[in-house]
């Protein structure tokens, strides 16, 4: 039996192409016990507003430890949820879809669903978004499967563990990985096309496909899975 597995860091509220890489596979595995990286998507994303793209970021704590991972990342402070909040529902209330959807996001940043933990914060958006477009991929860790080595052999000590027989990649990891690896292992490796993305009723000026998911659902709703390759 084929099992196709990604392996990807959490991101905050993510554009349709992370929740794509879900959807496409029969396990998905957050990798946060990775270093965070500054200027990323691991705390901030952006959303379409009246004066174009804006990027909205959580403020995390700064480390002076080298390396310091995304799953032991927490937050600054708590003023960011409702600035966010107000950003977001600012620049989409007039959108479609928006006073059907909104409501468990603003409960997400209401309530101080995952604490002060970037990752749980991700974790929370990402599972909430995953309910909406009715994708039930199985979420699980890293830190459930041991590994060491380099990006790659930590890679395929995933894959055997969790039984893989596929990996689906994003294309920017071609950068880095050895495919000959994946080949005398006997797991095949694919790359995910992020180039054919359709069009959408989107608001504020020019189309933008890089932005947060939460563009596409307040502005198609249900019909937002015939606007992404998992389809309808």
């Amino acid at each position: 039996m084929s099992k196709r597995i990604a392996l990807l860091q959490s991101n905050y509220i993510p554009w349709k192409g992370y929740f794509d890489l879900i959807g496409l596979c029969d396990e998905f595995v957050i990798y946060d016990e990775v270093q965070y990286t500054k200027n990323d998507w691991r705390n901030r994303n952006k959303v379409k507003t009246p004066d174009g793209p804006k990027w909205i970021t959580i403020p995390v704590k700064a480390s002076n430890r080298f390396g310091q991972r995304i799953l032991d990342t927490t937050t600054a402070d708590d003023r960011w949820r409702a600035k966010h909040w107000r950003t977001i529902s600012h620049s989409y209330a007039m959108s479609p879809f928006f006073e059907e959807f909104a409501p468990p996001f603003e409960k997400l940043y209401s309530s101080r669903i995952g604490g002060d933990s970037l990752s749980e914060i991700n974790l929370a958006f990402i599972s909430e978004v995953t309910r909406i477009l009715g994708i039930n991929t199985p979420i699980t860790s890293s830190l459930g499967y041991p590994s060491q080595g380099d990006k790659t052999e930590r890679i395929m000590q995933i894959c055997r563990q969790s039984g893989a027989t596929h990996y689906l990649s994003g294309p920017a990891a071609s950068r880095y990985i050895d495919q000959s690896a994946f080949q005398q292992e006997g797991i095949t490796l694919e790359y995910i096309d992020y180039d054919s993305y359709p069009r959408y009723p989107q608001p504020h000026g020019d189309f933008t496909h890089a932005v947060s998911i939460l563009d596409l659902i307040f502005s198609v709703g249900d019909s937002a899975r015939s606007y992404m390759q998992i389809g309808s």
